[in-house]
């Protein structure tokens, strides 16, 4: 965009032409466009400012609209990328698990092509345990989470978040087993058991699967210390993501499956991918959120999966 029309966003019209770009990103082309009063009752600014602003942004080349008569006017095309630029509005950043795991690296390559798709710039910030990302959110440090459904529904029960997503069982797990030091019995006494304290999907299927069990001894772990604690035995058992596990134990270790007490609604749960958002807020991600395919997120995250597509985010 030249110079001149940069600064000609700068003034009243152009401020307003900021304000309806946002808009514009939640109205599909070809569809009918609300009237111009509407438009200014919601800006609190005169029609003609509206009017102004909208033939900036038609300058700008990033909508084109046409006048039906009595019909109205609808929105013949838009460039949602230069629509989102001109709004203002920002990078979008998600906040997400460490990439251990081809499938969290295919779901990071989905959520990018669909923000892309939706012509808003989309970034990645990765952190371990789903509580410092919901504290991230809530610090407007990030935009959107994610996390298991399991994890979704609690937070968004106890803060003031929003589900906005749930991308279905095995996008965000594919199981978890039981990791056993080979040598040792189950039901040794005293069994030394691993748990990730800051992952409270480990933590709740770590207590479920050693329920009625008071002789263990719990070991605070994380995923980059457990190929060692099990090889100087420092631990003897847990429970943990078989994704990020699976090519880091050593022959000392065996996988079991989980108990059949593990109730199979919360492992579904469990392995399914859940997107939240502040609760209530006119922010750049509820401009945008209509517009996301998460079809298509899940659809490259497979492509991943399968090797037929490179991860990128």
């Amino acid at each position: 965009m030249p110079h001149h029309a940069d600064e000609r966003f700068l003034t009243r019209n152009g401020m307003a032409a900021r304000q309806l770009a946002a808009l514009l990103l939640n109205h599909a082309p070809q569809s009918r466009l609300p009237r111009l009063r509407d438009f200014a009752g919601e800006l609190k600014v005169g029609n003609g400012t509206v009017q102004a602003g909208l033939q900036l942004l038609e300058e700008a080349g990033a909508v084109e609209t046409k006048a039906r008569g009595h019909l109205g006017t609808f929105l013949i095309r838009s460039d949602r990328a230069a629509l989102w630029r001109l709004a203002g509005l920002g990078t979008l950043l998600a906040a997400m698990p460490l990439p251990y795991s081809h499938r969290y690296e295919g779901l990071a390559t989905g959520l990018k092509a669909a923000f892309e798709e939706a012509g808003a710039p989309f970034a990645v910030t990765f952190m371990r345990g789903a509580s410092t990302r919901l504290a991230a959110l809530l610090e407007h440090k990030a935009d959107l989470v994610v996390l298991s459904r399991f994890a979704a529904d609690r937070l968004t029960a106890d803060h003031p978040v929003e589900l906005l997503a749930d991308l279905g069982p095995g996008t965000y797990v594919g199981s978890h087993g039981l990791l056993l030091r080979r040598g040792v019995a189950l039901g040794t006494k005293g069994l030394r058991v691993a748990v990730d304290s800051s992952s409270e999907d480990l933590r709740m299927l770590t207590a479920r699967a050693f329920a009625g069990r008071e002789d263990i001894e719990w070991v605070e772990s994380s995923y980059m210390q457990l190929r060692g604690l099990f090889a100087r035995e420092r631990v003897d058992a847990t429970v943990w993501n078989l994704d990020e596990v699976s090519d880091h134990l050593g022959p000392d270790v065996e996988v079991m499956p989980l108990r059949e007490e593990i109730d199979l609604e919360l492992a579904q749960r469990n392995s399914s991918a859940a997107l939240i958002g502040r609760a209530g807020e006119g922010d750049a991600l509820a401009t945008v959120r209509s517009s996301l395919d998460f079809e298509l997120v899940t659809r490259v995250q497979c492509e991943v999966l399968r090797g037929e597509r490179v991860p990128l985010y």
